[in-house]
Parts: structure tokens; C-alpha cells; sequence
């Protein structure tokens, strides 16, 4: 059957628009449980601040390493085990989050979704304690991610408590950083220079260590880029069981090598709602089943459980009335391209 899930962040800018986003997940993805197509997932609302954004949730879920926000973005400040009051609302907000979650899943069995950042975006967007960023630092950017992977396996394990009737737990890897961290283009703090290319064996080691730890924790890992030029063979090495695309930025060699991995088992997410520019009204459900479908008619596939239906990015753009409709277009365009 195929599967339709967001990406994971929805509009807002307070808890009430978090609790909305829970709702809607629940209601559009979660009604079904384990028979129909939808993957309801933890909600984001990244509108309520620094700490509910991408880089603040992942650095809130590990404990390794010491964090405070500056103006520039969030700094790494060393390792005494004492965090800031930064880093002590971030937490604070992902386990107010969770508490809200516990409590509506209540009488819920089937699959769930966590997003987080992986290591490459958040080495690329988390600052070193002398300033510029953690991916300049071999050293550092090793740490930052071995702290993420443990915070990874611990959030996993949350979840299920959380979520009782959890049969399956998806871990999303967001890698939005990780082709610039590959091809040089990260700016440096001058915004003069880039940072220096980091090769495909650490690009996959490091990622594969954050996957692998999701993994040794009873999840499933994916990984979603939505950039162009993704080096999905290098994903699938380091681990990924599922690849989540933006369908518009796909080549014939992203659609050949999506493929191969399909036919491996891999799951597929093909991201055939475009968030940018963001949308102002729902998609025709017809219309998402019919790219899906010629994508599989094109390339000699049969649908199952292992494609899936998503936004090519996340929904904090789109007016709030738009979000629950985009979800329901997908879960019921993954309807259609199974009947048809």
C-alpha cells in the first residue's frame, strides 16, 4: 500500500498552532492505524522560535554537548554537562511537545514519523566556541555528530514509550545542507570564502553514524534532501532505508538510481507537492496520483508499500487552512495510485 507522510514542520508561531498540527496529523494520517496509507509523524512548528526550529530541536535532543544562541545562530560553548537557558527551553519545548503527543495518541496503533537534523546541516549551521562553523573543525563536527547520534537513540526510545501502540518508528534524517557541504558551498562567517568540501567517505561515515544509532534502536532510518544533485548511492551506503526527494528537482540519472532503490527495497518518498513558493490552495489529489503513477509507468514499477507520497519540503510557508488539505490530498492521491 502506498504510504503518504509529511515532512515534518507546519505554520504557526505558538503551542495552540503545535496542538493543531498534532490534530491534523492524527486526524488525516493517523485514522487508519496500520491499515491505511497514512504515516502520521511528530509535528514541528519552527514559528515559535530558535529552539522549535530544525538546528535547535536537534541540539535539544542531545546531551553530550553544551549549547547557547547568539545572535548568529546557535554556538557550541564546551561539554560540563550544564546547559544554557537556551538549550534548557529547547528541551523544554520538545518534551512539552511529546507530553501533548502522549496524550492524544491514546488508543493509536500503527507506524509513527520523528524528524531530525542530521549531522552535515548541523555542523553546517551550528557555530564553534570561536566563532565560524562546526563544519570547519574535523575534530568538532565528528563530536557534534557522535553527541547527535546517542540523542537520536534516546528519542527513539522516548517515542515508543510515548506512543504505545507504536507497531513501527521512522526516523527522518533532514540532510537540506548536505549537497552545499559536498560541493563547497557553505559561506564562511566573512560570508567571503566557502567552507572546504568534505569527501564521500566522511560525508557517509558520519551520516551513517546517526543512522546506524537509529537503527540500533529498533527504527527505520531515512534521509530527506530536497536539493538537487543528492547523492543517493552515497545515502544508501551509509545506511538510509528510506530516500525522501523533491520531485521537481529530479534528473533521468535521481530517477534511475530512485529506482534502482525502490526495486531493492528501499522506500521512496517522491515530494510531488512543490513548497516553494509556498502553495495557496490544495492540490488536486488526481493530479499528485497521476505523477506518482507515470513515475512508476516510466520506469517499468508496480506500486507497494515502500512508495510514498510527500511534500517536497516542509509546511511552515503555507497558510494554515492549506496545511490538513495538503495532507488529505496526499493520503488520498496514495489511495489512488494503488487502485488504479
Amino acid at each position: 500500500m502506498t504510504f503518504a507522510t509529511g515532512i515534518g514542520s507546519h505554520p504557526g508561531a505558538d503551542q495552540a498552532a503545535y496542538d493543531e498540527a498534532l490534530r491534523q496529523v492524527l486526524d488525516v494520517l493517523g485514522g487508519d492505524g496500520d491499515a491505511g496509507p497514512g504515516l502520521p509523524y511528530v509535528p514541528e512548528v519552527p514559528g515559535r522560535g530558535a529552539g522549535a526550529a530544525m538546528t535547535g530541536r536537534a541540539l535539544a535532543l542531545q546531551t553530550g554537548l553544551d549549547v547557547d544562541l547568539q545572535p548568529a545562530g546557535w554556538r557550541l560553548t564546551g561539554t560540563s554537562g550544564s546547559p544554557g537557558l537556551d538549550q534548557r527551553r529547547a528541551r523544554s519545548l520538545l518534551m512539552q511537545d511529546l507530553d501533548a503527543l502522549e496524550e492524544r495518541v491514546q488508543g493509536y496503533a500503527g507506524p509513527f514519523k520523528v524528524q531530525v537534523a542530521g549531522p552535515w546541516t548541523l555542523a553546517a549551521t551550528t557555530e564553534r566556541p570561536r566563532g565560524d562553523k562546526v563544519l570547519a573543525d574535523h575534530g568538532a563536527r565528528r563530536d557534534l555528530a557522535q553527541a547527535l547520534a546517542e540523542g537520536v537513540a534516546d528519542h527513539v526510545a522516548e517515542l515508543r514509550r510515548r506512543v504505545p501502540g507504536c507497531t513501527r518508528v521512522v526516523v527522518q534524517v533532514d540532510e537540506p545542507a548536505l549537497v552545499a557541504v559536498q560541493q563547497a558551498r557553505v559561506p564562511t562567517a566573512s560570508g567571503w570564502g566557502q567552507h572546504r568540501s568534505v569527501d564521500r567517505p566522511e560525508l557517509a561515515e558520519v551520516l551513517g553514524w546517526v543512522l546506524a544509532a537509529a537503527a540500533g534502536a529498533g527504527a527505520e532510518p531515512w534521509v530527506h534532501a530536497c536539493a538537487a544533485d543528492v547523492p543517493w548511492a552515497l545515502l544508501r551506503g551509509a545506511g538510509a532505508q528510506g530516500l525522501l526527494a523533491d520531485a521537481d528537482l529530479l534528473g533521468a540519472g535521481d530517477l534511475d538510481q530512485l529506482a534502482e532503490a525502490y526495486e531493492a527495497g528501499i522506500a521512496v518518498g517522491l515530494g510531488v507537492v512543490a513548497t516553494h513558493p509556498a502553495p495557496t490552495a490544495a492540490p488536486a489529489e488526481r493530479r499528485l496520483a497521476e505523477r506518482a503513477s507515470r513515475w512508476l509507468e516510466t520506469l517499468g514499477l508496480a506500486p507497494g508499500d515502500r512508495l510514498g507520497l510527500v511534500p517536497a519540503c516542509g509546511l511552515a510557508g503555507v497558510p494554515a487552512s492549506v496545511a490538513p488539505r495538503v495532507l488529505q490530498a496526499l493520503h488520498d492521491a496514495a489511495r489512488r495510485v494503488d487502485e488504479a
